[in-house]
């Protein structure tokens, strides 16, 4: 189906599908198998293959006509397109349909206590017995564990092998004996992330994803969405209800989770800030004109700085689209889109601070403490900025710090390209050959300490995303 022709297609569709009366779980799946709920995804993972940019107009088609949007989480941010692009057929239907149907949640288990900054040094193990795997280990920072249903899981299958080729990627059914979830509160109040205890947890043997000590390199395709999919550009639609079996959303009826004033304000301060960068500048331009703060010249040009923020994102999302259907690449456009992210939330959380005045000093840390500040205020969506305040700290951290990011770009962007130059410089005549970032078999001369110091990649099977800081997992 022509990019063209999906808008029309999608306004045809919900008009005959869409019910507020069905449960959340029954809408989910046909949102699901329409491949409306995850359209990025190839077809045969339940997708219709469209460009990010294309596949965040059909979010927000979704929420403006007033359905249920598709079920958000790190299921389908990077587990579903890391298993399309690795797994087999028996794991895409295994995996990537619960995840498009809401059925699941996912958690991402690779930092640890040891191995953040340095990754690949982790040293959660995974032993094979018979037909399954025995897991031993413990991973920190896990966002949403404590709701997860399964979790992408790395841990060393070979400790004899060099660092970054011992690692296997699988993926963990959370509900079991011998993973104990612990929640680490935040200073927002609520517990976004999480320390995993894996105590002889058992993974099937046919939950290994990508083959055998190829961990690092699904590990990497996976990061490789975590750093597009955070970066700026534009947001989806956010949905108020949550995917999985742990929070029990998917018997509730669909259409009490759907608002004509926008999204309803969910319980933590994760989501109330992805819904603020959903609702983008109409939030803020709300509060500035409701309390006269628009008439401030620095609120208006900061109002402008924001839109202007986005616009680049989605205008380099374009050239992105662009570049890859020509069979070409923009290298660096992940980090960059990572680092601009940053920007626009350090900014959304100064700007909505100073727009709301004294009212900033209002967080809500309870459910019971959001509705009496509800009733104080007149204003439901005053936690979403409160909110989103709190939580601008962490996008510069999680998914590979800012200064990771600006690591990458020179390092490997700028080596990249100091290598083609001198590759053309050198037609004529032999001369050193410069390593190239993106050669599989180039040797690091370096690993990224845990200080943050400089690294290029490792040997990987695939052009090398290296060892990379995570910060708190996604």
């Amino acid at each position: 189906m022509p990019n063209t022709d999906f808008a029309a297609d999608l306004q045809e569709w919900l008009t005959e599908n869409w019910d507020p009366d069905l449960t959340v779980g029954q809408w989910w799946e046909r949102l699901g198998l329409s491949g409306w709920s995850a359209p990025s995804l190839p077809r045969h993972a339940y997708g219709r293959e469209l460009s990010r940019s294309d596949s965040v107009r059909v979010g927000r088609t979704i929420a403006e006509f007033g359905a249920l949007p598709a079920p958000g989480g790190l299921g389908m941010l990077l587990a579903a397109p890391t298993i399309a692009t690795h797994g087999t057929p028996q794991q895409i239907e295994e995996f990537v349909l619960p995840i498009v149907t809401g059925q699941r949640a996912w958690c991402q288990l690779f930092s640890e206590p040891g191995a953040g900054s340095d990754l690949a040094g982790l040293t959660s193990k995974a032993i094979l017995d018979g037909e399954e795997w025995i897991v031993n280990g413990q991973k920190v920072w896990t966002s949403g564990g404590q709701i997860a249903d399964m979790g992408m899981l790395i841990a060393r299958t070979n400790p004899d092998a060099p660092k970054h080729q011992g690692i296997s990627y699988f993926a963990m059914n959370m509900h079991q004996p011998g993973v104990d979830i612990r929640p680490l509160k935040e200073m927002t109040g609520h517990a976004l992330f999480n320390e995993v205890f894996m105590t002889d947890g058992r993974v099937p043997a046919s939950a290994l994803v990508g083959g055998l000590h190829n961990g690092w390199a699904v590990a990497n395709t996976t990061l490789a969405f975590e750093r597009s999919g955070l970066g700026a550009g534009g947001a989806g639609a956010v949905s108020a209800a949550l995917a999985g079996t742990v929070v029990g959303h998917l018997d509730k009826r669909a259409g009490d989770f759907v608002s004509p004033s926008g999204p309803v304000v969910g319980g933590s301060s994760a989501a109330n800030a992805a819904a603020v960068r959903a609702g983008g500048l109409k939030l803020y331009l709300h509060y500035a004109r409701k309390n006269g703060a628009i008439n401030n010249p620095t609120v208006r040009q900061d109002l402008a700085r924001l839109y202007t923020l986005g616009e680049i994102g989605r205008i380099n999302n374009e050239r992105v689209k662009a570049a890859r259907a020509k069979g070409e690449d923009i290298a660096g456009m992940a980090n960059i889109g990572k680092l601009s992210m940053s920007n626009i939330v350090r900014l959304q959380r100064d700007l909505g601070l100073r727009i709301v005045g004294p009212y900033g000093t209002l967080h809500a840390y309870t459910d019971e403490q959001r509705r009496s500040l509800d009733e104080l205020t007149g204003e439901p969506r005053l936690a979403m900025l409160t909110g989103a305040a709190l939580h601008a700290q962490a996008p510069p951290i999680y998914g590979g710090t800012d200064q990771i990011q600006r690591n990458i770009i020179g390092e490997r962007v700028s080596a990249s390209r100091r290598s083609r130059a001198t590759t053309r410089k050198c037609r004529s005549r032999p001369c050193p050959r410069t390593p190239d970032p993106s050669d599989a078999m180039w040797e690091p001369s370096s690993r990224l300490g845990r200080d943050g110091s400089s690294h290029i990649g490792p040997l990987t099977a695939q052009p090398p995303l290296g060892t990379y800081s995570r910060g708190p997992d996604r």
